[in-house]
């Protein structure tokens, strides 16, 4: 298990602030709810992870390379994304989710909301999906409550946001996940949709124009897809993670 290494390009205060974390989840709800943020909201590029377990690839993105984990931020509004587009390997969850952690607690921010997709057998004409949460905290699953979130009673997250859970828990650090039930075997949009719309609801300073969303998240379908296909000879998924989209 390697080191990650936090890599600064610009300093930023986020006092009081959240960080959006999204991984690669079932049906990609995560990464194209928040790759519609950051374009639409116009956010700077941070910061980035680096790890020996990190794929060895560059997103490339208006011509610039990039780090496949990276962290963006909306200074006016002390506000973070955290975004992979790739699965990481089992191995890396458990230090950059350390990472994360860290790293907000050394910016004061005052919590982390990951963001998933649940696997659903739900049919395609089924609108919208539900959203669920659940709290590292008290005050985490009071906030959830104050804002109308149905909490998951049972049930296992795993990967980043799991360990992000647990690792809330033990230091008292408010982590809450936002899940949407989501079609696992293709980029679910109104997932998406419905995810991005409950983070809203969440997160008053977020302040997103959701009237272009739907129709924008139906391209980011077909771009992630495309990049799914691409990473494939790159990114080798280890035999526990199932699906390269979990």
């Amino acid at each position: 298990m390697s080191d990650v290494e936090l890599r600064t390009f610009k300093d930023v205060d986020l006092r009081g602030g959240t960080v959006i974390a999204a991984l690669p989840s079932v049906g990609l709800v995560s990464t194209i709810a928040t790759t519609y943020l950051i374009s639409t909201m116009q956010m700077d590029q941070v910061c980035a992870l680096e790890s020996e377990d990190y794929p060895s690839l560059s997103m490339v993105y208006a011509k610039k390379p990039k780090f496949p984990v990276r962290v963006y931020a909306l200074r006016d509004a002390r506000l973070a994304i955290f975004i992979c587009e790739i699965p990481l390997p089992s191995r890396a969850h458990r230090p950059t989710a350390r990472a994360l952690l860290r790293w907000a607690q050394t910016h004061g921010c005052r919590q982390i909301v990951s963001l998933e997709g649940l696997p659903s057998d739900r049919p395609a004409v089924a609108r919208p999906p539900p959203v669920w949460g659940i709290g590292s905290t008290d005050r985490a699953r009071e906030e959830l409550e104050r804002h109308g979130v149905p909490q998951l009673e049972t049930g296992m997250i795993a990967g980043v946001t799991g360990v992000l859970l647990n690792e809330g828990r033990w230091l008292n650090f408010d982590v809450v996940a936002l899940l949407a039930e989501a079609i696992p075997d293709a980029p679910d949009a109104y997932a998406a949709v419905a995810l991005t719309r409950a983070l809203d609801a969440f997160l008053p300073e977020l302040q997103v124009n959701l009237g272009p969303l739907e129709e924008q998240a139906k391209q980011l379908e077909s771009h992630l897809q495309r990049l799914k296909q691409q990473a494939k000879p790159v990114v080798q998924v280890e035999p526990e993670t199932g699906a390269m989209y979990r």
